[in-house]
């Protein structure tokens, strides 16, 4: 299934028997190209086009690494994931935010808003002042350090061309 929830899952929820995480409803709203607002409100995109959206910061979806040095929050909207994405970073000093290869043709930029970013992918490795904007291939595995003493954080958009 294109939203990775199982037939049984879906039965269950159907019939009162469960209530979806908010993975399920994620995965569910992604499979469907929809916002999760939409399937909690009953609109539709497009239905309603004098509306402003807004997530608020506890909404906001958030993925940390294992060891917890690395914070990304989603900022782009689900109905985009394997499209354009885009995720606030935040990287403790020392830490490290290793990614395996993405979709063939994926590229990533990441803008720094301090320093201390080092970005190696393919084999090249560069470091970012603040400002600076890195663009990278991220079809191939790649990562981002943090080199200084202090938080880094940036800006990362993801493209799958």
């Amino acid at each position: 299934m294109l939203s990775g929830v199982s037939k049984s899952m879906l039965s269950q929820i159907e019939r009162g028997q469960a209530n979806p995480t908010f993975a399920v409803l994620w995965g569910l709203t992604r499979a469907l190209k929809i916002e999760i607002s939409d399937l909690v409100e009953g609109t539709s995109a497009g239905s309603n086009t004098d509306t402003v959206e807004v997530i608020t910061a506890p909404h906001t979806p958030e993925i940390k690494n294992a060891d917890g040095s690395c914070h990304l929050r989603i900022l782009s909207p689900p109905r985009l994931a394997g499209d354009t994405e885009w995720y606030e970073v935040e990287i403790a000093p020392g830490g490290c935010l290793e990614s395996s290869a993405h979709a063939p043709r994926a590229f990533e930029h990441l803008t720094a808003f301090t320093g201390g970013f080092e970005v190696t992918s393919g084999g090249v490795t560069k470091i970012l002042k603040t400002g600076e904007t890195a663009r990278y291939p991220a079809d191939v595995p790649h990562r981002i350090r943090n080199t200084s003493k202090t938080a880094a954080k940036g800006l990362m958009v993801l493209l799958y061309r």
